[in-house]
């Protein structure tokens, strides 16, 4: 049997064939690793908000919600969660669509233990080289007692609303620097425009989801080396936008 080199890793296994999760939990378990079982898609999105794992293992045939549904909700809130989808589906199509989704890895059923166990152990050893990697930015203060806020070589002056960029130095509007705090304040985290605009400004003034576009425009053009490339202010598909600080 393969022997993990990651000890120790949270894994979420959702599938509604008990002998299988039960299967895999015990396998993952003789490789130190903690597991829990959803047996449905409902119960299995309760346990990613609940138990935050490291990992999760997920079927697309099941009652409540489908894998489908799992993995479109839980990539609208993260984006870098390894996701590994096991499934007797094994049509090219089905493969397509996961990934396109935002799938990890795909494994059909039947599928050989050690080959099970390569690809967790993979999975996870790339999520930890991703937690590993130096952060562009920090947050160590609440925003509202933060004078200035430094990303990459960017610098955001709160006080005096004003920034620094490789451009050069310029103004920042009030609804600017609203913004711009609601991304600092979830970084890595996908944010509707609704949402955004709801907490950075408010319904009540007018605003509309087009002008928070327009904001993302300048955002890129004044922080982003290659406004086209977007590094730092990144659009989310079919969900809105992300301040990305990996």
């Amino acid at each position: 049997m393969i022997v993990s080199k990651n000890k120790g890793k949270r894994i979420l296994v959702i599938d509604d064939e008990k002998h299988i999760a039960e299967a895999i939990k015990l396998n993952l378990k003789m490789q130190g690793h903690e597991v829990v079982i959803g047996v449905n898609g409902l119960e299995g999105l309760n346990w990613w908000r609940e138990f935050a794992p490291e990992l999760v293992i997920v079927d697309l045939m099941m009652p409540e919600i489908d894998g489908i549904g799992v993995i479109t909700e839980i990539r609208k809130r993260d984006l870098k969660l390894p996701i590994l989808v096991i499934s007797a589906k094994d049509q090219v199509k089905e493969k397509i669509k996961c990934l396109s989704l935002g799938v990890d890895d795909y494994l059909s059923k039947p599928f050989d233990l050690d080959e099970f166990l390569l690809r967790v152990d993979r999975l996870l050893t790339r999520s930890e080289w991703s937690l590993n990697e130096k952060k562009s930015v920090t947050v160590d203060v609440p925003i509202n007692e933060m004078e200035s806020f430094t990303f990459g070589s960017n610098t955001i002056d709160f006080k005096n609303l004003k920034a620094t960029s490789a451009a050069g130095q310029f103004d920042l509007t009030l609804q600017e620097i609203k913004i711009l705090k609601i991304f600092i304040e979830n970084p890595n985290m996908p944010l509707t425009r609704e949402e955004i605009l709801e907490k950075a400004l408010g319904y009540d003034r007018g605003v509309t989801t087009r002008t928070l576009d327009n904001f993302l425009v300048r955002f890129r053009k004044y922080f982003e080396e290659d406004p086209k490339n977007p590094k730092y202010f990144k659009s989310v598909r079919s969900v809105g936008y992300l301040f990305d600080t990996l």
